[in-house]
């Protein structure tokens, strides 16, 4: 820090030293060449001084305390707030075991057929959920290097959080697919909780369009989640004719979803005609995006979207629209793969039991 506020004197020196150095003949007297000799070496401090200032930049001058947290990673963007710095220790190297398939590698590798793929919003508030979604992912998995992750951001941070990445789990392969927030913005309705209204929520309902075409299937995750198996069996799950897979609920009770104005109106009610509809959580799901893209299930989500800002028949944020039009149509799934309800408040009872 001290060479650096020398910098404009030792560029000054570095200068004078020099023409001083040119202005003496080649024959001068001992003497002189003794001067010349100390100049030289003047010269050479001052040259060195400037090369280190050069390399290596003054350090961040903040209390010791503070050092070894504020220099390992830069300030980051506003869309970070409030000043939470995140730093995480690099994650082990997860390889692959023998029995792999290895995969692919270059521009075509997120169509590579032996990879599994995972979809997971990455936004700055719940960015250590989601750091700790891929760390179980990858700690659990006989093929670690097998899994890809697609990263659904609406941040301007985004490329901060590809830094913090890579620097964080070297090995990870993953794209980032930038959802736009005007896209679903319009269709949001007020809800019980403010947090459910953020556009990013919705981010799920468009996976067919953002992932590329050759991506056929995908697991959908909540940022909240930790993955306490290999992913890669529930990746194997057989779907037959469903589009989706999930764990169903159907003891829980399916009317308290919707409103009263929903249960009253025929023609909405019928959507459920033909069907047994369950309640199903959203946030592990198996997709199969090829029959998502042929029915064009996006669409569907977003009328339900629309009905409810005209009539409003829910009070949720981005569950109801997906329970309108796929309850009674879930491929079930063994409810080992989504213990939910483990963030409620036990103090007041709102925990669940877990299953066995």
């Amino acid at each position: 820090q001290r060479l650096a506020d020398l910098k404009p004197v030792l560029i000054i020196l570095h200068l004078l030293i020099n023409l001083r150095y040119i202005g003496y003949p080649a024959g001068s007297h001992r003497k002189t060449r003794r001067k010349m000799l100390w100049f030289a070496k003047l010269s050479g401090f001052a040259s060195l001084a400037m090369v280190m200032i050069v390399l290596f930049p003054p350090l961040p001058s903040v209390p010791p305390a503070e050092a070894s947290r504020e220099v390992l990673l830069q300030p980051l963007p506003q869309a970070l707030a409030a000043g939470n710095h995140f730093a995480f220790r690099k994650a082990r190297a997860f390889r692959n075991a023998a029995e792999c398939a290895r995969p692919a590698r270059g521009a075509a590798t997120v169509c590579d057929p032996s990879l599994v793929h995972v979809a997971i919003t990455l936004d700055a508030e719940y960015l250590r959920g989601s750091m700790a979604a891929v760390h179980s992912v990858l700690r659990h998995s006989v093929c670690p290097e097998n899994v890809f992750f697609h990263f659904l951001v609406s941040d301007p941070a985004a490329s901060y959080f590809e830094l913090l990445l890579r620097s964080t789990f070297p090995l990870l392969r993953f794209k980032f697919y930038f959802f736009d927030p005007d896209v679903v913005r319009g269709l949001i309705s007020s809800s019980v909780r403010s947090a459910l209204e953020q556009p990013l929520n919705f981010a799920r309902n468009y996976l067919g369009d953002l992932l590329e075409p050759c991506v056929r299937r995908v697991i959908s995750l909540d940022s909240d989640v930790v993955v306490v198996d290999d992913i890669a069996k529930l990746w194997g799950t057989k779907l037959g004719s469903r589009t989706i897979g999930a764990p169903e609920y159907c003891h829980a009770n399916f009317t308290k979803y919707f409103t009263s104005g929903f249960w009253t109106d025929e023609r909405l009610f019928h959507t459920f005609r033909g069907r047994k509809p369950c309640y199903f959580n959203t946030g592990v799901m198996v997709i199969d995006l090829e029959r998502w893209r042929r029915f064009g299930y996006t669409r569907q989500l977003e009328r339900w979207m629309e009905v409810q800002k005209a009539r409003r028949i829910y009070e949720l944020g981005s569950l109801p629209p997906f329970l309108l039009v796929f309850a009674g149509k879930v491929q079930p799934i063994d409810h080992r793969w989504n213990q939910h309800g483990l963030g409620g408040d036990n103090v007041r009872g709102s925990c669940r039991d877990l299953h066995p």
